[in-house]
């Protein structure tokens, strides 16, 4: 799945061109969490302050899913500025919607080289992530828990909790997990992380419980509505598991399982 993507202009993207969170009344989150640092000096300040809007611009187009756009406010603000990690998060993220997913890995470096901060280090490290680089992730994510100055670290401890878990790391996913709700105890990656790993385990009731908050956190995804049809089926109750079936059904015809709400076990 996804992390999702959460590109929200204000501190998640803002006027004054410093960094994007989430915005929690929306409830978007994201796995990939693209948090662009776009603070400028008197060094350049003419074309620094020109790629910042463009990339601003791209950001809207990307949020409008108008990928030529973005895309090409991304190609812009590059030319204008190539020292731009906004601009390299920003062209990261069109490629990886694009299904470019090398060239996206590319991006996401190139801006935690230019800035090595929280945000962009997380970025790269969700990358590796998703690409079956698991455990090389988790120095990212470390790297990004190191900056004092990171306003959303309960990002990079979900995304190193459920990238440790795939890797087989109980402990330290464990560990990485419960810090991270501890700091926001909503944060979906981690509630969904937990809930898979209690079912994995056999704990359905534990499983049930993270999977309801899961869901409370956050819009429904695929995985999300399926784990919570098997933990119900698991549990025994058939007509919860059922209404979870449904909800997949009609909300996401496509998605493997949609037919049964049995597959897709982990």
């Amino acid at each position: 799945m996804w992390f999702c993507l959460l590109l929200v202009l204000l501190a998640s993207g803002c006027s004054r061109l410093s960094f994007v969170r989430p915005d929690l009344d929306k409830r978007e989150y994201t796995r990939v969490a693209p948090e662009y640092d776009i603070s400028d000096d008197n060094r350049g300040r003419n074309s620094r302050t020109r790629a910042a809007v463009t990339v601003h611009a791209g950001q809207r187009a990307l949020l409008a899913n108008d990928l030529d756009s973005a895309a090409e406010a991304a190609r812009t603000a590059l030319k204008l500025d190539d020292s731009s990690s906004a601009a390299h998060t920003l062209m990261g993220a069109v490629y990886e919607r694009q299904g470019q997913s090398a060239r996206a890995g590319e991006h996401y470096r190139r801006a935690a080289e230019l800035s090595p901060r929280g945000a962009q280090l997380n970025n790269y490290g969700a990358w590796l992530c998703r690409t079956g680089q698991a455990s090389e992730s988790l120095e990212w994510f470390e790297r990004a828990l190191g900056d004092r100055g990171y306003a959303t670290p309960d990002f990079a401890l979900a995304n190193a909790g459920s990238c440790a878990d795939k890797a087989g790391l109980d402990e330290k996913a464990e560990r990485y997990l419960a810090a991270a709700l501890r700091l926001a105890p909503e944060n979906p990656v981690a509630l969904a992380a937990m809930a898979e790993r209690e079912f994995r385990t056999g704990d359905a009731f534990k499983a049930r419980a993270f999977s309801e908050r899961r869901l409370a956190a956050a819009p429904a995804d695929a995985r999300a509505l399926m784990l919570a049809s098997q933990i119900e089926r698991q549990l025994g109750d058939k007509d919860a598991a059922d209404r979870y079936v449904q909800r997949l059904r009609a909300e996401f015809p496509d998605a493997s399982g949609s037919d049964t709400g049995e597959s897709g076990r982990r």
